[in-house]
């Protein structure tokens, strides 16, 4: 997006929180688990009750940074499924300072020394790699809830790879369309997990996944002594391409890369999250995300040969694991 409409959108954004009629701000990814801790939160809180803002982990910290900035009125700022990253103690210190009520549930994977910094910046702090986002998110604020819980279990079946709830798979693949969000995220308020929309859209993705699960396949590159790690260029549907993959290819790990450098990746061994650090991102044991910063030129080569010269260094990582 272009810098002009960046900043747009980001002044748009800061005027509607400091306009904003509801008393909490949840601040949370932009999948499924994220829909789900939405759903529990307006279940929670009343719809009236929250202003949402999905957000991708790239933009997290300018989001975070931004609604601290804005006046809390003791409104709670809820900040669900997103990690930890190295400004996020003085952008919690300004948020309080600001009048806001922090509280932060995650499972991704933080450090013991990021935990105890965390836990002094804010109100309340939950990681639990173990459960879901929506997990955490549920077992809080709505304990005794049969409708929260459901959704938590259906969520967490899909977040966590589980893949024992086929209702967890439909939605998940429905929310690679954001425009699906809000409809998806209202019909688990009220305990629903699929109508005629969420069946339509599934139909739809479904016919276009294949084929560009297949082209990304048909692009990949093989590579790995310890493991076998397949890189593939990205044409849709990272995390049902990379199942498609090992299931036909019987690889360990596969790297999902986009055309400016960022990558997801799931492997067996549950070590993606340590890969991904390397790489400046970051996610759980056994998916999670990264970039390998593409030059305009890298950009060009991925784009005409699907090689890269951060495979070998890639592998390399790795295999250290």
């Amino acid at each position: 997006m272009p810098l002009a409409d960046t900043s747009r959108e980001e002044s748009g954004l800061a005027s509607a929180v400091k306009s904003r009629t509801a008393h909490v701000v949840h601040l949370t990814h932009n999948d499924l688990d994220a829909v789900g801790a939405d759903a529990v939160h307006r279940m929670r809180f009343g719809t009236g009750g929250v202003f949402t803002i999905w957000s991708s982990v790239g933009k997290f910290p300018a989001l975070f940074s931004l609604v601290a900035s804005c006046e809390g009125r003791g409104d709670l700022l809820s900040v669900s499924d997103l990690g930890y990253h190295r400004d996020a103690e003085s952008i919690a210190a300004k948020a309080r300072k600001n009048g806001w009520t922090v509280e932060w549930r995650d499972h991704h994977r933080w450090r013991e020394e990021e935990i105890k910094r965390m836990e002094k910046a804010v109100s309340l702090l939950r990681i639990d790699t173990s459960a879901c986002g929506t997990g955490i998110v549920a077992r809080d604020l709505l304990p005794d809830d049969p409708v929260a819980l459901e959704v938590a279990r259906v969520v967490c079946d899909y977040d966590l790879w589980k893949q024992a709830d086929p209702r967890s798979a439909v939605l998940g693949q429905v929310l690679q369309r954001k425009a699906n969000r809000e409809h998806v995220r209202d019909c688990l308020v009220r305990g629903i997990f699929t109508d005629e929309v969420i069946e339509r859209e599934y139909r739809e993705i479904r016919s276009e996944m294949e084929a560009m699960m297949q082209r990304s396949l048909n692009h990949a590159t093989f590579t790995g002594t310890k493991y076998r790690i397949a890189f593939a260029p990205l044409y849709g549907y990272p995390s049902e391409t990379a199942h498609f993959i090992r299931d036909r290819k019987k690889t360990d790990i596969e790297v999902i890369i986009g055309r400016d450098g960022k990558f997801s990746v799931r492997s067996v061994p549950p070590i993606s999250h340590l890969i991904a650090r390397v790489f400046g991102g970051g996610g759980h044991p056994n998916a999670a995300g990264g970039s390998f910063n593409f030059s305009v030129v890298e950009r060009f080569t991925w784009w005409l040969l699907k090689k890269s010269r951060h495979f070998r260094e890639f592998v390399r990582i790795a295999e250290e694991h």
